[in-house]
């Protein structure tokens, strides 16, 4: 039986377009399954969950799309200024940041603001939860980076980086963390919140996606993509990927291999199929299709992929070294609406929580 994925890309046209993939027969094929034009300006961000597609825009807008029922969901109206980064923690949250500094927390049942963090002095450029659902990392336009711890609501610590980062990704085991500055690819251990080695790409890079705990898939402003081992910290590997530069990069694994999926200025978006051994080749092109549109930002929909489910929070953490502790316990966090992160609550909110139109039933 084929598997069940889908596509989902944002554009500088307002436009996102969903296709599903035919993964049953030797070449793969995509079905155009939606386009959506609910943002009046470009999609600047895009994040799935088991059910939902949310996009995120210059509009100031959250945008959601139920895949289970087909339909258009609401918007979701909290930020002032550009929506610049989304990422789901299981199907029961979402985080969003934007160019107001704001970090809102959102519960998908009732899609509520349920809390919102000035978490930055300038735009959070890009924020990612820990595997284990206990702390989260964001970077700003305020040369910083900084840890939320999620099990007691507050600010963890801050560490200036002296320039302002546009990317940070945790790993899939959570062990260490990589933190993108225009071409250069810092990368840090979580036990010393150090930087390990530093790392450049020939371009400014666009967008990062760590295809195992080792190997990360780097996209610049040129048409290749990287890989980099960074046991090894080096290059492994590149391939051209596209005519233009590309935007964006996501992955899953499939049977024994990877699967890589990339998203372009071009209008394309393809599918590369990678093995990941001991020295890396060039990956096969599986599918490709075009949108005909200059591509931002991309998500790979898959409705199996349901977070484990979550256990009661730990015991507050104060220090670095005991929210490592913390984290080397097994316990899984519910970030509870009571729980989540809350910081500088003294400045009275422009805008009304979730407000807008409000998502259908």
């Amino acid at each position: 039986m084929a598997a069940v994925l889908g596509l989902i890309a944002g554009s500088y046209e307002q436009v996102t377009f969903g296709y599903t993939v035919n993964t049953d027969e030797p070449e793969w094929t995509a079905k155009a399954e939606f386009t959506h034009h609910a943002h009046t300006a470009s999609i600047s961000a895009a994040a799935t969950s088991e059910r939902f597609v949310v996009t995120g825009s210059k509009d100031e807008t959250i945008q959601l799309y139920d895949m289970k029922k087909k339909i258009e969901h609401g918007a979701l109206l909290h930020h002032d200024g550009t929506i610049s980064c989304l990422e789901f923690y299981g199907t029961s949250h979402l985080l969003s940041g934007g160019e107001d500094g704001l970090i809102c927390v959102w519960g998908t049942k009732k899609w509520d603001c349920l809390k919102s963090i000035k978490a930055h002095q300038g735009q959070v450029t890009s924020l990612s939860v820990h595997p284990s659902g206990k702390i989260a990392l964001s970077v700003g336009t305020d040369k910083t980076l900084r840890t939320w711890n999620l099990t007691n609501g507050r600010s963890a610590f801050i560490k200036n980086i002296k320039r302002n980062a546009h990317i940070v990704r945790w790993s899939p085991d959570g062990d260490k963390y990589v933190v993108v500055v225009n071409d250069e690819l810092n990368i840090y251990d979580l036990e010393t919140a150090s930087v390990t080695a530093t790392i450049t790409n020939p371009k400014r890079i666009s967008s990062v996606k760590f295809l195992n705990n080792s190997i990360l898939a780097v996209a610049g402003d040129d048409e290749n993509v990287r890989f980099c081992d960074l046991g090894k910290e080096k290059w492994v590997c590149e391939f051209k990927a596209h005519e233009n530069r590309v935007k964006a990069v996501d992955s899953f694994v499939m049977e024994d291999h990877c699967i890589l999926v990339t998203a372009s200025n071009d209008g394309f978006i393809k599918m590369w199929k990678l093995y990941l051994k001991e020295e890396l080749e060039s990956p096969t092109l599986l599918m490709e299709v075009n949108t005909t549109a200059r591509l931002t930002c991309l998500a790979v929909w898959k409705p199996s992929s349901v977070q484990p489910p979550a256990e009661e929070p730990a015991a507050p953490t104060t220090t670095p070294q005991e929210l490592i502790q913390e984290l080397s316990k097994t316990k899984r966090v519910r970030i509870a609406a009571e729980e989540v992160i809350l910081e500088d609550e003294s400045k009275p909110k422009k805008k009304k929580k979730g407000g807008g139109k409000k998502p259908t039933e």
